[in-house]
């Protein structure tokens, strides 16, 4: 039968609408968006049967739904929803990086309504939008002042703006990185409007080679720290404190753009990583970092620096545009409460998952091991792993751990099952092996963990 006469059977939308497989998502989703995906579905069977495929109108109904479903089942993979991490990437970018304490949470939930954005209640007059938080910002890390903006990458956009607009800033030519994403460096320096003057080799810069760049045209000079990969071997760069001396020695700003936030030594734990109050206490005019990262807050980039070049940020016209709302201020108050209290180990998850021992993550692993319902199919054990912090910090981190690794039938499938169930499981595939590294589960979490792999485990026992 020709394609056009086959057009009798498309089915009108209000058909399939009414079709009992389509009622099952109808308090799923917009109607609208519903109607659109049985729309694009009939266009679709349209197309096939201008191609030569045979349709009647049942069969040209099964398609249509069939494509509808497939939509809808596209747009709830999309939908942001929970997800337990067993990848053991703490800082795991897709799935949001650093988990929030709990008084965060509060915090956020609590200021969701009306709250005091810009009003100080003692005195019932306006004051500068986080205020509080940018002062306790300038307490838990040592600098004079501090500022908020959107995310770090915006921190850098800005600071190259303001300090350096259609002048030279000094970098090495090994701190040129790209990160996810496509952030590109040398491209956000064309943005700013600044220009990127580059210095040394990828592998040796030295102090001189700052020294020798330096002209009526320089602006800054930046240090970026490498926050996704590392160098090793025959390597050589200045610290922050020898650029800060250069600068005051030629009076010109030192940009330290240290992205990850550590706020402590990370050597109790075997781990190297500069820190924001180092930062601080060397000199640099002004200290770049992420909210998300290893300060356990929310995403947002933190500026900390002398009370000249703070203030001089503030008054960009950029800032009202790169600013935080309310629910972001509320979250990264109460995260750097809890660095002032000495609070941030225990209540901050990614500090806390971090600062876990291997023993009590395996003892984590046998006990769920304990509680799981398999078949001879399956082949479950306790293994020793390595997990690694990941979101761009402490590059080349290895923390040894445990997981649960799962030897069976179709390794694919069972993390499919794993990943679509309600609450989403995220694992790792090794050689054919389904690996969960308990490290990332948190606590609260381990009831729905051991139910969601038993659940898979049934499935992939009745497919």
């Amino acid at each position: 039968m020709a394609g056009n006469e086959q057009f009798r059977h498309l089915p009108a939308v209000d058909v399939v609408l009414n079709n009992e497989r389509i009622a099952a998502i109808l308090n799923d989703g917009p109607h609208e968006q519903i109607v659109g995906w049985i729309r694009a579905g009939v266009d679709a069977c349209r197309k096939s049967m201008l191609t030569g495929a045979e349709f009647d109108s049942a069969k040209a109904v099964d398609f249509v739904l069939k494509h509808a479903l497939e939509c809808w089942r596209f747009e709830q993979g999309a939908q942001q929803q929970p997800v337990i991490n067993a990848t053991g990437i703490l800082l795991h970018t897709n799935l949001g990086r650093a988990c929030l304490a709990d008084a965060a949470i509060q915090r956020m939930t609590t200021s969701s309504g009306y709250a005091n954005v810009e009003m100080n209640m003692a005195t019932g007059k306006r004051n500068k939008r986080g205020e509080r938080v940018c002062r306790l910002i300038s307490m838990a890390t040592g600098a004079a002042d501090a500022a908020i903006v959107n995310n770090c990458a915006a921190a850098t956009m800005l600071t190259l703006q303001t300090f350096a607009k259609d002048k030279e800033v000094i970098i090495s030519r090994g701190q040129l990185v790209e990160i996810g994403g496509g952030y590109r460096l040398p491209e956000v320096f064309s943005a700013s409007g600044a220009v990127m003057k580059e210095i040394g080799t990828t592998n040796r810069t030295y102090l001189r080679d700052y020294e020798s760049a330096i002209s009526e045209d320089t602006a800054a000079i930046i240090r970026v720290h490498r926050s996704n990969f590392y160098q090793g071997g025959f390597v050589t760069e200045p610290d922050t404190a020898e650029l800060v001396r250069l600068g005051k020695k030629h009076n010109i700003p030192v940009i330290d753009d240290i992205g990850s936030g550590c706020m402590q030594s990370l050597a109790p734990i075997g781990l190297e990583e500069p820190t924001v109050p180092e930062s601080v206490k060397s000199g640099a005019d002004v200290t770049l970092f992420s909210g998300d990262k290893l300060f356990g807050g929310p995403q947002a980039g933190l500026i900390v620096g002398t009370n000249k070049w703070i203030e001089t940020l503030r008054r960009s016209p950029m800032m009202r545009a790169l600013r935080v709302d309310k629910v972001t201020l509320a979250a990264l108050e109460a995260t750097v409460e809890l660095h002032l209290k000495g609070q941030a180990s225990q209540e901050i998850p990614l500090l806390r998952m971090m600062h876990t021992s291997q023993d009590e993550v395996r003892e984590r692993c046998q006990s769920v091991l304990n509680q799981l319902k398999y078949s001879d199919a399956f082949d479950v054990e306790v293994i020793d792993c390595i997990s690694e912090i990941g979101g761009g910090s402490v590059p080349g981190s290895e923390i040894r751990s445990s997981a649960l690794q799962i030897k069976g039938p179709a390794a694919e499938r069972l993390s499919t099952q794993l990943r679509t169930a309600s609450p989403s499981i995220l694992a790792t595939i090794r050689e054919n092996t389904v690996r969960l590294d308990l490290r990332t589960v948190r606590p609260t979490e381990v009831d729905q963990f051991v139910s969601g792999i038993n659940t898979a485990f049934q499935a992939m026992g009745n497919s």
